[in-house]
């Protein structure tokens, strides 16, 4: 395995700013660059694709890492014909195809498959895929953010649903700021709504995880793990499902009994283009045709790309176009199939109003909705601002669609108190740094089936819209169409900030009840 730090690709990594995002603002157009194949030598001189193998260990992901594959667009929907022999007689060989999109995954097996295979009649384009970093939070201080919920005593099948009676009723914050507590008690709680969740690892024993789990339809597209494996003991994916549909044993999701379908994309939060890609088709897919069958796809992950500022760089330009045609095939399969796709906007306090040179993928896309978070600032003291824009969340109307509670340590961070709060429960208490308890508390891997911690983002933010959805799908008789889904919203979701579509709230801050018809 060859790292693109030792190859001239380096110059293409490094204007690759991955951080976790998503957005639903009108894709880019671009103008089309009318030229032939880029000259060979050139080709050869940006990628340095001779040094490169096919990567076998998939355990140590690295930040630039050529998987050694090969994504394959077709000139239209179709893959052309005979597309393995032509692929072998160019010295690589076909090892992936998904036809419903036309593209397809090769392998190379000669120095001058990446030349040959361009000049294919009826392929547009081959780009080599990497290894990025996906899912990373802003930067907080070192918290204790993980409490043990589970025991003996703690029954994880069989009960009734009732939200109060969760071990940690009385730490959650962010479904109330939403009106969720008023779509439950009118009896509305997601059933019968399946959402994937594209991201890590899925600790599929977590007693508030297993109840709500579809078992055989959660997948990995990451080679050599199950869905439910992982790094670490937080879990990205872990805490993103619960905050989907944790089902309320400890805490409550704000969709307490929608299905989730764990689909693992990233591992230890990196991952390949290919199993992102690969992750939206199959939870796009319906069951009967082998799919994963969702009718919302949740992805808190994300790149930020400096498109403007490079677009004269040949191998970047070229690059970018593709990646973004790619991911643009992706989300409007999605939408085709009637599936509800919905991503975070990012940490990265950027305005993209302003910084009009950045480009997210997928979040940019056609047909996704774009999320910004909101947190409250000393809420265990008195605070009850559960709307203010984050500190670190993104935002713009040119990127932002809703708003959602996604957290923020911004008490500590920004205004630097860090004293300690301590929060009393229903049945547990805990004391931590105040602005530990701004943060979203969810469902983490820790060591048992039964750990629970706190984090924020837009990652955070992201899922809370998304179970809103379950939610207003199951009130409008178990089906909406993206469509009706984002006309819905726009409706109901509380207009703050700047009357209108404003830059932190997009079209509003999301409401349950105001969603489901309750209020």
């Amino acid at each position: 395995m060859k790292n693109f730090k030792n190859t001239k690709f380096l110059p293409l990594v490094a204007l690759l700013s991955f951080l976790l995002v998503g957005c639903n603002s009108d894709l880019m157009q671009v103008d089309p660059v009318q030229e032939s194949l880029m000259d060979e030598e050139a080709l050869m001189s940006q990628f340095n694709l001779k040094e490169l193998t096919e990567m076998t260990d998939f355990a140590n992901l690295r930040e630039g890492d050529f998987t050694g594959r090969y994504l394959i667009i077709a000139r239209n929907s179709n893959l052309p014909n005979n597309l393995n022999q032509r692929i072998k007689d160019a010295g690589g060989e076909i090892v992936k195809t998904f036809p419903e999109i036309g593209v397809a995954v090769a392998v190379g097996r000669s120095e001058d498959f990446f030349l040959k295979a361009n000049r294919i009649n009826g392929i547009e384009s081959v780009t080599p895929d990497i290894i990025l970093k996906y899912t990373e939070e802003p930067e907080i201080s070192d918290f204790d953010m993980a409490l043990e919920g589970s025991g003996s005593s703690i029954n994880s099948s069989g009960n009734a649903f009732n939200y109060a009676d969760a071990i940690f009723d009385g730490f959650q914050w962010a479904p109330s700021s939403i009106d969720a507590p008023q779509a439950w008690d009118a009896g509305i709680t997601g059933e019968g709504v399946r959402v994937a969740v594209i991201d890590g690892g899925f600790h599929s024993s977590h007693i508030d995880l297993a109840p709500n789990l579809d078992m055989n339809s959660s997948t990995s597209t990451v080679p050599g793990f199950q869905f439910n494996q992982d790094t670490g003991t937080f879990w990205h994916g872990t805490h993103v499902a619960g905050i989907v549909a944790a089902s309320g044993f400890g805490i409550v999701g704000i969709a307490p009994k929608a299905t989730i379908i764990g689909v693992k994309s990233l591992h230890s939060g990196s991952g390949a283009f290919e199993w992102i890609l690969e992750g939206i088709l199959y939870a796009a897919t319906p069951l009967s045709q082998g799919g994963g069958g969702a009718q919302i796809i949740n992805m808190s992950l994300g790149a930020s790309i400096n498109y403007r500022d490079n677009w004269q760089e040949p191998g970047f330009r070229d690059f970018f176009r593709e990646l973004q045609k790619i991911y643009d095939r992706a989300t409007r399969y999605a939408n085709q199939n009637g599936v509800t796709v919905i991503a975070s906007a990012g940490n990265g306090a950027t305005n993209h109003d302003v910084a009009k040179e950045l480009f997210k993928l997928p979040a940019q896309n056609q047909f996704v909705l774009s999320i910004s978070s909101t947190g409250p600032r000393g809420w265990v003291l008195g605070s009850t601002n559960f709307s203010d824009p984050a500190y670190y969340s993104d935002f713009g109307k040119s990127l932002v669609d809703f708003a959602a509670p996604g957290g923020t340590a911004g008490f500590a961070i920004v205004d630097g108190d860090f004293s300690p709060c301590t929060l009393i429960g229903t049945t547990r208490s805990s004391t931590q740094t105040c602005a530990v308890f701004d943060q979203v508390f969810s469902t983490i891997r820790g060591s048992t089936d039964g750990n629970y911690g706190w984090a924020q983002g837009t990652s955070m933010a992201s899922p809370a819209a998304a179970g809103v959805v379950a939610l207003m799908m199951e009130a409008n008789g178990g089906h909406m169409t993206p469509a009706q889904v984002n006309a819905r919203l726009r409706q109901s979701s509380t207009d703050l900030g700047k009357p209108g579509n404003d830059e932190f709230y997009g079209h509003g801050f999301v409401n349950a009840a105001k969603a489901t018809g309750v209020n």
